[in-house]
Parts: structure tokens; C-alpha cells; sequence
């Protein structure tokens, strides 16, 4: 890496640091002309990321920056196509592309490895930023905001819009419902207590003249936040935006600054209520919430100290506050919240599936507990856990799937959005850990509570009740507005509402110029790699044990997993393996009760957890092996305490701890009704691939919504079925941790593998059974009279639908094409890229107005189609339909096949930190996927034409036309289309 960047005249150098713990050059510059603020990270990370960020404090709730924020993203002056964001999906190398709307900021931020294709994607959006197309055509405003839509004189008046739609779908989420209503309690003053994103009752209140003035106001460099990560020449880049961007613009004062809550002068109390349906039960089914604001995000000691103080009172497995209120039996589950991405962060204490009446116990119970903690000293070694769970975190740097230069930009806006001098005060961490350590002994945490928990009057009392009817109460006044304002209307204007109606239709059909379309730049193919991610396998047998190494360097780093076979467990206790997963480590061991064990795990370790999985054979999504997963991360010189850890969380924990149990159950159906209101696309698809693959039925018992129905009747028996419960338990874990039934896999450098394993070896055999069956003996990896029963599950399911509360839909359709005769083929991956931002998009999307829409199909052979937060059920399921002559009578030049070969080959190529180069090794080894076999596929998506294109209509006919529906969504939406459904159900409290 260069270490001396020069810096050009435009830009003043303000700062210029290096941080050691990214290795990172780090550079704090301010345009001389335009007055843009820009901060640099040069370093050796290939994985480029640019961010350009304005500060949009919106004043209500018509969701205006939002709104912004998709709309700019549909054209510009240099790029004048009408949706380059999607050009760009099609066809860069991207390994990030989004923009995001929070409360007080809007995000655009683009990453690559590749250079040219880096390059691109910062001009695209900062064209796009600075030179919209939205003061030529309204039609962006009314296709992404919201419009008034009348098909003929005598239809009903709608309101249609991607956000509209989007925000109706993020509103019929409670916790969303509470997560809004806490930030309107503690600061009803400030842009804090507006809805960034908008409020469907509000949105259409934004006129377009409004829409484009919050433009003119925030959207200048004077209010621009700029950044630039990784591997790359900076001069360049400064270069080319102070000559095609900053140079044009004269610095000007923008008032975007966000104002400072005045505290309170005692607690606020506020009710308010949420929507279920008539299905859902009343009773102990309210949210319970103490929330308090604590300081500024611009101190870097209480931003860090207060996330160690949350993770201990809160969100560890024996979190302290948690567990009292637990034990109180006021609610069934409780957990935190913190946010510290905001100029005044807040503090959660919230419990759910309590009663209204329990408000007061709710608070005396946090008062009791906190005040005897400050008074008596919280536990040492529960802080030294959390900070080090934290640490661990940080130094290892791995975002998954998420460029770690994205996310240490997004780090930075926490302090640099508020003090334009501090862009790196929650980057640079090192100091502040240790400070925090050395403070475990003085005091500093148990100050922090009695200054910003017992004795802060800046605090609110947050009751949210559920009620029956809200969401068809929400419609019937929205129906009644509408039908009011048009019955006021003229026959001529009602005759010019159905031409903009056809007029708005006429341009979303209408596709971009070609002269316009070529104006984005693309790569050639000769840029794409021709091999495919390498796997790093190594298989030995040691001491009788089969061990997979995969050696790749890991800053030090070991991840370990036991990967044990469940194929030996009967059907019916499928679901138990799920509950195990859940139960271990999060109960009493022999040893210490689960406090102790969750401090001790993070003292010593980076986590310990358990998870479910299914690795499918390709070709076939019926032979398939389902495993429990042992999992531990460890820097390697601890390795020894950790496989220790191990062993004790899976062979030691008191199963038959029923008062913890019960606990635990009660948090798991919480969590469940939350992932599947807030992802019901997943439940959906999920569970229509469980009618045509056994692999997806077994997963529906292990953690689908089967599972979920499971958990719920553990939970309203558990008192009557307890013993029976840890009977099952007991039994299930005795068929899983037998000797020769798991596979020890290690990733990492660094780690002399024979001591390693030998290590785990020494402290499994004792605790490990002997087997009297062996797996081998099981048909295709699960026993024959399980393959009978789920063969038997998913008999005479085809149409299912399943009821929420609501406002939007989740329609989902699946099919094995492999039953049909067709096999996979790479240029699929081509097909999807093609369904999901150009056929399924256009139609979906921008013309019925879905927030989003995708497609996938698999090397097992099973393939779905979903849209997301949409306002429309039947008419979904057409367009599903019709994909089928889109494939077969498909045409395209040149350009256009490369763009979408180019997409395909960036959704493959995910830059992987070691551990989930270690996962996509293992599961390669599991389902005997070679690495010829991704050769073939990558050479097939490489040489896809129109020709191949047209060749995968079968594909699509045998997943469209498989008859296999299911849709999560509106219970009034889903009862005006009953007769396509042959089962109808509440989605959860049936």
C-alpha cells in the first residue's frame, strides 16, 4: 500500500492518522470550493467501497427522504435510463449496491474488487445524487412515492406506490409498530419522533413540488459525507469527483442540523396499540417498554460502555435484568435495544406477551434490580465476558456477506454525521477497550446505571396493547377517504385521474433508449474470472475420527465445528433436534448454572453455538443430510478452553432443568412470530419448497413454520407435558452424540491440526456414546421410515395460505423441475438475474408496485418464484405464469446477455472471510459437490445466448405451473381469493 497519498490542491487535509488495528491510512480532507467533507481508509483490502451520505433530517412523517432516496436512483443527466440502480445489479461486479434511508441520513453506498467496475459504480451514483432526472419526469415521484390510481371512471380510487407499499409492510410488523413509537416518546420535539420512512397515513400528503425542494435543500456537497475504503488509487478518485462533481458547485450553508431533545422533566407514560388478527389471543400479548436517552453519540467511551452494559444487563443468554424479570413471570420474553446510530442513542428494557395491569411490577422490578447492582457491584467476570465479546468482534472484522469497509463507514456516520471532525473516534477501539477495562474495578459501570437507568428523567413508559380489527379499520378509512375525495370530483377530472392512471402504466411499460442503455458502462467478459472460489479441503482420519482442515488465513483465528448426523432420529422427534439447538448452551450445565457458562464461553472464546442444517445432494432434493452443528470460534491459542467449553455445553447441560425450559420455549416462540411476520417471503417460499422436496419438509419440522406450530403447543402444555419434554429431550440427544456419528471440521492458519484434534478427541470420547445402529445403514442419509412419513407430510399440500394482520402480501410458488426431466444448468444463474431485475422487476415492482420480487433455482433441482411486501395476490401469480413465454420467446443483443451473464457471475463471486470459506468447503465435501462440476456450471453461465435463455422455459413452466402456491399475507386480501387456496389459516395463534 502506498502509504504517501498525495492529496490534490482542491481539498484541504484536515487530518491525516494511521489506525493500527485496520491497518488503514486514514485521511479526514474537505473540498476547498464545494465544501464536501470526504474521509479515507487506504489499506490492502480489495473489496473497494465508496459512500456518499447527506444529512436529511425530515419534519414529518411523509416519508419525503425516503421517497428521495429510491427516486434519485431512477435516472440522471448523464445516465438519463430509468432505473441505472437496477442497470448496475444486472450487470457490474458489485459486492455491494444499496441506499439506505435512517433517521436522520441517507446512505448511497456502492463496493467492488474490481477497479474499472469501481470506478463505474461511483460515477453512476454520483451522477445520480447530484443530477437526478426527477425535476424532468414526475412519473418517478408517482411510481416510487405514491399516486392515485382509477382504472376506469367507476373503480374504486387506490393508493399505489413502492414506498407506500413498502412502509404498509414494514408497519404491520409489531416490533416495528414499538421500535417507532419509542422513538416518538423520547423525542416528540425533533426529527427523531417523524417517521423517516414514512407513514402510510401520511405519505400522501407529500406533493411533488415538496419532494423536490428536500432535494434543493440537502442534496448539495456542502451536505455531502463522502468516504472511500481499500485497495485503490485515491489521487484518482479525488481527482475525478473535484473535476466532474465538486468543482461545480460553490460552498453554501445548509441547515441540516439535528436538534437536541430537551430532557424531560419526569418519565412519560404512553399507550398505544398494535394490530392483530381475530385469531390472535388478547391476553398476555402486550409489549412492555422502559426507554431512556442516554448522552450523545459523539462520546466514544459511553458508546462502547453502554453496548457492554446493554449485552450484561440484556442480551447475554444469563443477562442479569433478563433473568429477573424472567423469573417474575411478567411476559415470555424480554430483550434489549440500543441505538447508538443516532445524535442522542436510546436504551430499551422491553418485555412481550405481558398484560397492561403488569406495568408497575414491569418497573419495580427494573428498579430493584439495577438499583442492587449499583449498589452491590455488578459481576466482574460478566463485564470482563462482555467487553470481550465485543473485542473479539472487532478484531476479527468479519461482516459475512458485508464488505468490512461498508461497514466501518457506516461506523463512522455515528460520530462524523455530528461533529464533521470526528469521523473516527468508533473505529479506532482499541483504547477505549482498555479503558473499559481497567474501569471494571473502579465503579464506571455501576455509575453508568444510576445515571442513565435509575436517575434519568429523559425516560418513557411505552404499553402497546394489541387490537382486533385495527388493520381492516385502517383500510375501511382509507377506502372511505378516497371514495369521499372522488365522489367531490368532476367527471372530467375523474376522466383525467384514468389517463395518468394509463399514462403512468404507459411509461413503466415503456423501456429505456438504447443509445441511453449503452450509456452505462459495463464490463467486457474478458474482466470475469474463469475459475471458480477454490475449496479448501483436507480429509484425514486421526485417532479413528474423520477430520476436514480448511487451511486459509484467519488473523488468528480457529472455527470449529462438530458436525454431528441426525439421519438416526425418528420423525417425530425432528423438531426436538431444533429445540436442542436452542436449549444447549443457554441452560445450567454439571458445572456452572448458564450465567457462568455464558461468561465463561466469552471470556475465552469469540461464541458457542448450535445450529441445524441440511446439505442436499445436487440433482436431487430428496437425498439429502441433515446435521447438528457444534460451532466455536477461538483465537488459537485458546483453543484448548474452548473444545472444553464445548464438551461441557453439549454433554453436561441439565435437560431436565424444567423452570429453564419453559423459559427458553416461551423466548423461542416469541422469536419465531417475529422472524415470520417481519420475513414472510422466507416462510412462504420455504414453505411451498417443503410440498416438492423432503429436504424442505424436514427443514420445516427443524425450524419452519411446522416447527413453529411445535413450539407453540410446547408452550401452552409445557406444564402438563414438562416431563414428557425433557423425556424427548434426553432421548433425541442420545441419538445424535454417539461415536462415529460426527465430523470435526477446523478452518484457520496457523493451527497444527494433529494437537488440535487430538485435544477434542481427548474430551469427546468419554462423552460420547456407543452407537448400536451406524448412519450408513440409513437410506440416502435419514432412516427409510423417516423418508415414509415425510413423503407422507407433504401429500395433498398444493395452495396454502396463511393469515396476518397484515397490509401487504408475500405470495410464493414453487416446483422441481428435476421430476420434469430437466437438469441444472449454470446458465440459471443468468435466468435469475434476468427474472428478478428486468421481467419480475418491471412488472412486480414498478408496475404493481411490490417492493420487491426474486426468483431462485437450485442445484437440487427445486426452483421458486416470491414477491415481497405486495399489494397484490392474484395478479402476482399471473405474472409468475406469463414468465414462462418471456423465457421461451426471450431476445437480446449482445450487450444485453453480457450485462446479465456479468450480474449472474456478481452474485456468485462474494469476496468470503475465512470462516465462510471454511462453510462453502464443507458443504462442497458433504453433498460430493466437485470442483469440476462448478467448473461445468461457471462455463455454462459464461457461454450463455438467447438460444440457452430460451432453452430453460421448461425450467420455469415446471416451477410456475407445479400447482404449489403458498402465500403469507392480508386476511382480507387472502379471504377475497379463498377459492385459490385448499387451506387457509391464521399464520400464528391458530
Amino acid at each position: 500500500m502506498n502509504q504517501t497519498i498525495k492529496i490534490p490542491e482542491a481539498y484541504s487535509i484536515l487530518e491525516k492518522t494511521y489506525i493500527e488495528e485496520l491497518k488503514s491510512e486514514a485521511l479526514l480532507l474537505k473540498h476547498k470550493k464545494s465544501g464536501a467533507r470526504i474521509a479515507v481508509l487506504s489499506n490492502e483490502d480489495i473489496n473497494k467501497v465508496f459512500h456518499v451520505a447527506f444529512r436529511t433530517p425530515p419534519k414529518d412523517s411523509t416519508g419525503v427522504a425516503h421517497i428521495l432516496e429510491h427516486s434519485v436512483l431512477c435516472g440522471s443527466e448523464e445516465f438519463p435510463v430509468k432505473d441505472p440502480f437496477v442497470e448496475l445489479v444486472k450487470g457490474s461486479l458489485n459486492t455491494f449496491l444499496n441506499a439506505m434511508t435512517y433517521s436522520d441520513k441517507t446512505v448511497y453506498p456502492v463496493a467492488s474488487c474490481n477497479d474499472t467496475d469501481f470506478q463505474n459504480l461511483m460515477h453512476v451514483y454520483l451522477d445520480a445524487v447530484f443530477r437526478p432526472n426527477i425535476y424532468q419526469s414526475k412519473e418517478i415521484f408517482l411510481q416510487e412515492g405514491w399516486h392515485y390510481e382509477l382504472e376506469s371512471k367507476d373503480a374504486p380510487l387506490k393508493y399505489n406506490g413502492v414506498v407506500y407499499n413498502e412502509m404498509k409492510g414494514a408497519f404491520s410488523s409489531p416490533e416495528q409498530v414499538l421500535y417507532r413509537k419509542i422513538s416518538q416518546t423520547l423525542y416528540p420535539d425533533t426529527t427523531y419522533g417523524v417517521e423517516s420512512g414514512g407513514d402510510p397515513a401520511n405519505i400522501p400528503d407529500l406533493s411533488y413540488e415538496e419532494f423536490l425542494d428536500f432535494h434543493r435543500r440537502y442534496y448539495h456537497p456542502s451536505n455531502a459525507w463522502i468516504y472511500l475504503y481499500g485497495n485503490m488509487d485515491v489521487e484518482e478518485k479525488l481527482q475525478f469527483m473535484d473535476k466532474h462533481y465538486l468543482n461545480h458547485y460553490d460552498s453554501i450553508t445548509v441547515d441540516s442540523s439535528i436538534q437536541m431533545q430537551a430532557p424531560f422533566e419526569k418519565m412519560r407514560e404512553v399507550h398505544s396499540t398494535f394490530a392483530v388478527t381475530d385469531d390472535n389471543e388478547l391476553k398476555e400479548n402486550t409489549y412492555l417498554s422502559y426507554n431512556v436517552v442516554i448522552g450523545t453519540s459523539l462520546d466514544r467511551e459511553l458508546y462502547l460502555a453502554m453496548q457492554v452494559l446493554e449485552y450484561v444487563l440484556m442480551s447475554s443468554p444469563g443477562a442479569v435484568l433478563k433473568k429477573a424479570l424472567l423469573e417474575s413471570g411478567i411476559g415470555k420474553d424480554v430483550f434489549g435495544e440500543l441505538d447508538n446510530g443516532v445524535l442522542q442513542p436510546y436504551m430499551s428494557i422491553i418485555v412481550k406477551n405481558a398484560e397492561a395491569g403488569q406495568k408497575e411490577d414491569f418497573l419495580k422490578i427494573i428498579r430493584e434490580t439495577l438499583t442492587r447492582l449499583a449498589d452491590e457491584g455488578i459481576n466482574r467476570k460478566s463485564l470482563m465476558a462482555a467487553i470481550n465479546y465485543y473485542e473479539f468482534k472487532y478484531r476479527e472484522g468479519d461482516f459475512g456477506r458485508y464488505p468490512a469497509g461498508l461497514m466501518y463507514g457506516l461506523q463512522m456516520m455515528d460520530s462524523w454525521l455530528y461533529d464533521e471532525t470526528k469521523p473516527f473516534i468508533h473505529i479506532q477501539a482499541s483504547d477505549t477497550f482498555e479503558m473499559l477495562k481497567e474501569n471494571v474495578d473502579k465503579g464506571y459501570f455501576e455509575q453508568l446505571i444510576r445515571t442513565w437507568l435509575l436517575n434519568n428523567n429523559h425516560s418513557s413508559l411505552l404499553i402497546l396493547t394489541p387490537e382486533k380489527g385495527l388493520t381492516e379499520k385502517t383500510e375501511a378509512e382509507t377506502e372511505k377517504k378516497l371514495a369521499e375525495y372522488k365522489a367531490g370530483l368532476s367527471g372530467e377530472t375523474l376522466e383525467d385521474m384514468v389517463h395518468q392512471t394509463k399514462a403512468l402504466k404507459r411509461y413503466q411499460e415503456e423501456p429505456s433508449a438504447p443509445e441511453d442503455l449503452e450509456k452505462i458502462p459495463i464490463l467486457e467478459i474478458e474482466d470475469i474470472e474463469p475459475k471458480p472460489q477454490p475449496f479448501y479441503n483436507q480429509y484425514e482420519e486421526i485417532q479413528g475420527y474423520p477430520v476436514l482442515y480448511h487451511d486459509v488465513e484467519s488473523r488468528g483465528i480457529a472455527y470449529v465445528k462438530w458436525v454431528f448426523d441426525t439421519g438416526l432420529v425418528p420423525f417425530d422427534k425432528i423438531p426436538y433436534i431444533g429445540l436442542l439447538s436452542s436449549v444447549l448452551g443457554n441452560i445450567d450445565t454439571e458445572r456452572r448454572n448458564y450465567t457462568e457458562l455464558s461468561d465463561e464461553i466469552n471470556i475465552h472464546t469469540g461464541g458457542i453455538r448450535l445450529n441445524t442444517n441440511i446439505y442436499t445432494e445436487q440433482g436431487s432434493a430428496n437425498i439429502f443430510y441433515p446435521k447438528l452443528e457444534v460451532v466455536m470460534k477461538v483465537l488459537v491459542p485458546k483453543l484448548s478452553d474452548g473444545v472444553r467449553l464445548m464438551a461441557e455445553v453439549m454433554s453436561e447441560s441439565r435437560l431436565s432443568d424444567t423452570k429453564r425450559l419453559k423459559e427458553i420455549i416461551g423466548q423461542l416462540k416469541s422469536r419465531l412470530e417475529m422472524m415470520m411476520i417481519g420475513n414472510g417471503h422466507t416462510v412462504a417460499v420455504n414453505r411451498a419448497t417443503s410440498c416438492i422436496s423432503l429436504a424442505g419438509m424436514y427443514r420445516e419440522y427443524e425450524e419452519g413454520l411446522a416447527y413453529y406450530r411445535f413450539i407453540e403447543k410446547l408452550n401452552k402444555d409445557f406444564d402438563t407435558q414438562k416431563e414428557q419434554i425433557v423425556k424427548e429431550l434426553k432421548e433425541t440427544a442420545k441419538l445424535i452424540f454417539l461415536k462415529g456419528n460426527v465430523l470435526l471440521d477446523v478452518t484457520g492458519s496457523e493451527v497444527s491440526l494433529n494437537s488440535v484434534v487430538g485435544e477434542m478427541i481427548s474430551v469427546l470420547e468419554p462423552v460420547l456414546a456407543e452407537s448400536d445402529e451406524t448412519i450408513s445403514g440409513c437410506e440416502d442419509g435419514i432412516l427409510p421410515e423417516v423418508r415414509y412419513a415425510l413423503e407422507r407430510s407433504a401429500e395433498g399440500v398444493g395452495t396454502e395460505a396463511y393469515t396476518t394482520a397484515g397490509m401487504v402480501q408475500y405470495d410464493a410458488c414453487a416446483g422441481d423441475f428435476s421430476r420434469a426431466g430437466y437438469a441444472y444448468h449454470g446458465a440459471l444463474n443468468v435466468l435469475k438475474v434476468m427474472m428478478n431485475y428486468d421481467y419480475l422487476w418491471i412488472r412486480l415492482r414498478v408496475q404493481g408496485g411490490a417492493y420487491g420480487c426474486m426468483c431462485g433455482f437450485s442445484p437440487n433441482g427445486t426452483g421458486y418464484f416470491t414477491s415481497y411486501r405486495d399489494p397484490n395476490l392474484k395478479e402476482t401469480y399471473e405474472v409468475y405464469e406469463g414468465a414462462v413465454d418471456y423465457v421461451k420467446n426471450y431476445e437480446a443483443d449482445e450487450r444485453t446477455m453480457r450485462k446479465f451473464i456479468i450480474g449472474a457471475v456478481s452474485g456468485i463471486d462474494v469476496p468470503l472471510g475465512a470462516s465462510d470459506k471454511g462453510a462453502r468447503s464443507l458443504s462442497a465435501w458433504l453433498t460430493h459437490t466437485s470442483y469440476e462440476k462448478l467448473e461445468k456450471n461457471r462455463t455454462e453461465l459464461l457461454h450463455a445466448d438467447v438460444e440457452t435463455i430460451r432453452s430453460l422455459a421448461g425450467i420455469v413452466d415446471a416451477v410456475v405451473h407445479s400447482n404449489i402456491r403458498c402465500v403469507v399475507g392480508s386476511a382480507s386480501k387472502i379471504q377475497e381469493n379463498k377459492e385459490m387456496f385448499q387451506k387457509v389459516e391464521p399464520l400464528t395463534g391458530a
